[in-house]
């Protein structure tokens, strides 16, 4: 593999001097190692979601930190009340966590 050209540059952020791996352009932010590890940008990997999936510290599937919105229901097999994370229209049997869970096993 070959070494690539560096290039002296000064950070935008810390104002150290600093090498690139490319030629720095007038006006665009040049970042050293340490800075840019601090602003990276979240990266995407495609897939359903439009390639919004963040991996990590997210707090439901859909790799977004927003909480879910729940919606008030009555267990079809309980009777019991309980919310689930969708909205039901009454054509499917809505479960609540321990039912819903009894089916899965």
């Amino acid at each position: 593999m070959e070494d690539r050209e560096m290039h002296k540059a000064t950070c935008s952020d810390c104002k150290k001097e600093c090498e690139v791996p490319f030629k720095p352009t007038e006006g665009k932010p040049v970042r050293c190692q340490d800075c840019f590890k601090k602003n990276r940008p979240e990266r995407s990997f495609g897939g359903r979601d439009g390639g919004n999936r963040r991996f990590g510290g997210n707090n439901n599937r859909f790799g977004n930190d927003r909480p879910r919105e729940m919606h008030k229901a009555t267990c079809s097999d309980c009777g019991k009340a309980c919310e689930v994370p969708f909205k039901p229209t009454g054509d499917k049997p809505v479960r609540c966590r321990d039912c819903f869970q009894a089916t899965r096993n």
